[in-house]
């Protein structure tokens, strides 16, 4: 469902690559770190040491990646719909290689990573089952899918991704809702196993981070899930 119809702020729409490109100048300043941080720590069913090639869907500015390679994974792919973001990961140097495409048909090969991940990505896409395949064609067995995403509870309240142009106008990045149900259909469809699902509750120490968030606090900011294909 568009999230447009839930939309509070009624503010000014752009597309994923248009929103994206844009605000790729200040991402790193303004995104909220307690959305996938805490999220990607809690994590224990990837042995990240042992992974050998992971590739890294909307892989943005390469927060991700960075994440990854501090935990010893050596090779990661990024894949991203926009540019401008891929420019600023390609500095942070993680990256085996890179590439503009669309997460649902990367151009990558078949069965050749053992980790796929896809962060704060989900809302963006239309409909989740091509995201869920593209994934799971490029696992090879006993891979692991991890995607985090913002809370449809967010959405579902008016509160749609979206940043400042450097004039100070907000602007909202088009957005779905996927229902949590949504996600376990899409990758049991794909042929993968949920194997872990965590929430990230905002408390006191996330609103460190981010202390104008303070009215949504014990909200559901964002989720994770780790897929497994058998």
């Amino acid at each position: 469902m568009d999230a447009a119809f839930f939309d509070r702020r009624k503010y000014p729409t752009a597309s994923a690559a248009e929103g994206y490109g844009e605000w790729a100048a200040t991402y790193e300043e303004t995104v909220a770190a307690g959305l996938d941080e805490p999220l990607l720590a809690s994590l224990t069913t990837i042995e990240w040491p042992a992974v050998d090639r992971a590739v890294d869907l909307a892989c943005g500015t390469g927060r991700a990646g960075a994440w990854m390679a501090a935990r010893g994974v050596v090779a990661i792919d990024g894949i991203d719909l926009t540019p401008e973001m891929l420019a600023i990961a390609e500095k942070r140097g993680v990256y085996r290689r890179r590439a503009v495409a669309d997460v649902a048909a990367t151009g990558l090969p078949t069965a050749d990573y053992g980790v796929c991940t896809m962060i704060l990505a989900d809302e963006h896409l239309a409909a989740l089952p091509p995201a869920y395949r593209e994934a799971s064609r490029l696992l090879r067995p006993g891979g692991s899918f991890l995607l985090v995403g913002y809370h449809p509870y967010f959405l579902m309240n008016g509160l749609i991704t979206h940043f400042h142009r450097p004039d100070g106008e907000a602007v909202t990045i088009r957005s779905y809702v996927h229902q949590l149900s949504d996600h376990f259909a899409a990758g049991r469809d794909a042929g993968l196993s949920l194997v872990e699902f965590r929430e990230c509750i905002i408390d006191e120490g996330w609103l460190k981070t981010k202390p104008k968030w303070r009215p949504y606090l014990n909200w559901p900011a964002s989720f994770a899930m780790v897929w497994s294909k058998p």
